[in-house]
């Protein structure tokens, strides 16, 4: 194990800043004050404060909402389904079938969740032209792990609330519940409208979003039928079945395994760590400890030998000329100090940078 790096500064991520602005999806936003009430739905149709439902979010997320009466059921049948479908997939073995596996791993959890959901659409360490954008965004539709706006805004909440309460998955409410019992929990009507204008209101307006955020359902479903029409059901079950179950576990071992196993480079204030074959199944994000001390920068890994596909990709595209203005400096081994991220819950909707 390496030494362990003191930062000079940076016990904590970014306070929480009140995002303002009047509840709607329909941008551009109004900004006022923290005290600026925003309309819900609900039965008694009180006004409730931007804090107050911040507040709303956080008390959701907590391991005393999974209840019997309370489980997301589509949520939970899609992914049961998905794990069936996974076991089936080893009955009905084919080299073309495997080789789909293989590249539709990679382009969905590398291409679509790594690079796209996290680093170019929750912490903006790059940008993208329009093409590579909407390819990204596609990629990281077919994981099955959320549209990019629901992705990006629960992230955003993960570093804000890290380890603390709060936070979606954290190993403090157990080892079980941040590897895959946080997502089945049915959120309460207009969670996820409260999650986008505080998380991620600058990414709003964009038509790209927008498209995802509508029609997920459909490219969903879509991807199977084009599956089982080239290749069958041995298509369908490893490009499909196999593909998504080996994606979730490599991104749900970032929340949990990542969060109680591993050494740390950085003195960070939540719990997270570094764990090199988490790092080999997720494409380099397993370098989590790295990652939480300096989210606004694209490359995960912070040592020569801390292997990063995902930076190898954007490397990739910087030099094609998708991808421009990438974060790439990691910061001298004499003056590390831990990072903020100011994408954690714009102050200021308007102002915030939009993609």
């Amino acid at each position: 194990m390496s030494e362990t790096i003191v930062p000079a500064t940076h016990d904590e991520l970014p306070p929480e800043t009140e995002a303002s602005g009047v509840a709607t999806l329909e941008p551009p936003l109004t900004t006022e004050s923290d005290s600026q009430t925003v309309e819900t739905e609900s039965s008694s149709n009180k006004p409730l404060t931007i804090a107050e439902e911040r507040q709303l979010i956080i008390d959701f997320h907590d391991p005393v909402n999974l209840t019997w009466k309370n489980i997301d059921w589509i949520t939970l049948g899609w992914t049961s389904v998905m794990h069936v479908g996974a076991v089936a997939a080893l009955f009905y073995f084919t080299w073309p079938a495997f080789i789909a596996f293989l590249v539709m791993h990679w382009l969905t959890a590398s291409i679509g969740i790594c690079l796209g959901y996290h680093r170019y659409l929750s912490h903006k360490t790059l940008k993208l032209k329009r093409p590579a954008e909407f390819f990204a965004m596609l990629c990281g539709t077919l994981s099955a792990e959320g549209s990019p706006l629901d992705w990006a805004a629960t992230h955003r909440l993960h570093h804000q609330k890290s380890d603390q309460k709060g936070d979606p998955h954290s190993p403090n409410d157990g080892n079980w519940w941040s590897h895959i019992l946080w997502l089945f929990a049915r959120p309460p009507k207009g969670h996820w409208e409260r999650m986008h204008r505080i998380y991620t209101p600058e990414l709003l307006s964009n038509p790209i979003l927008r498209f995802f955020q509508k029609y997920e359902f459909f490219v969903l479903v879509g991807s199977g039928v084009v599956f089982y029409l080239i290749g069958g059901l041995p298509m369908l079950l490893w490009g499909l079945c196999m593909r998504m179950v080996v994606a979730y576990h490599s991104t749900w071992f970032v929340n949990s395994a990542t969060h109680i196993w591993g050494y740390r480079n950085y003195e960070t204030r939540d719990r997270s760590r570094n764990l090199w074959w988490v790092a080999l199944l997720s494409y380099g994000e397993g370098w989590h400890n790295n990652h939480h001390a300096h989210p606004s920068v694209a490359p995960a890994g912070h040592r020569w030998w801390e292997i990063d596909m995902t930076w190898m990709a954007i490397r990739f595209l910087r030099f094609v000329g998708l991808a421009y203005d990438v974060k790439d400096q990691i910061p001298d081994r004499d003056s590390r100090t831990a990072g903020v991220d100011e994408n954690d819950a714009p102050a200021n909707p308007i102002a915030a940078t939009s993609v």
